[in-house]
């Protein structure tokens, strides 16, 4: 069975055989400033390209061709707000040591901890990833989706 599915057995009309249902993975957009949709979408790193994947056992996290990873979700920490830095308003990915942030903006950051850390990869390299701050389009749904309650 792949992941993101579930076996479901029919109550009805099939003999009780079971079947396989794919659940698609919710996705959540990356905020963009004005200015940084028009810069990042002409390089191949806007939101046509770009979002959070959560899935039943893993999170994705992509934007365009600077950044990617798959997360399992039984090793990310409790969800936090990120602060706010610098790094954020230039939008892009930007990291070091294990701490990326991917940002269209500066404001609406969720932080996602790993423990242990798992990789990324950042324009084809792997890295390091024990922390990933991201801007949300809609931060409280994103948050709500990867608490331990959703699960």
């Amino acid at each position: 069975m792949s992941p993101g599915s579930r076996r479901v057995r029919s109550r009805v009309g099939d003999g009780g055989r079971s079947y396989v249902v794919a659940m698609e993975p919710t996705r959540f957009a990356i905020r963009y400033s004005t200015l940084n949709r028009v810069v990042l979408s002409l390089i191949g790193m806007g939101p046509a390209r770009s979002g959070i994947w959560v899935g039943p056992d893993s999170v994705r996290v992509a934007m365009g061709w600077g950044f990617r990873a798959e997360l399992p979700r039984r090793d990310l920490r409790p969800v936090d707000p990120g602060a706010v830095t610098v790094l954020n308003s230039l939008g892009g990915v930007h990291g070091w040591d294990g701490r990326w942030i991917v940002s269209g903006a500066a404001d609406s950051l969720v932080r996602l901890d790993l423990a242990p850390e798992a990789h990324a990869r950042v324009m084809g390299i792997t890295v390091r990833l024990a922390s990933l701050r991201v801007s949300v389009e809609a931060v409280a749904e994103l948050t709500s989706a990867l608490s331990p309650a959703a699960v």
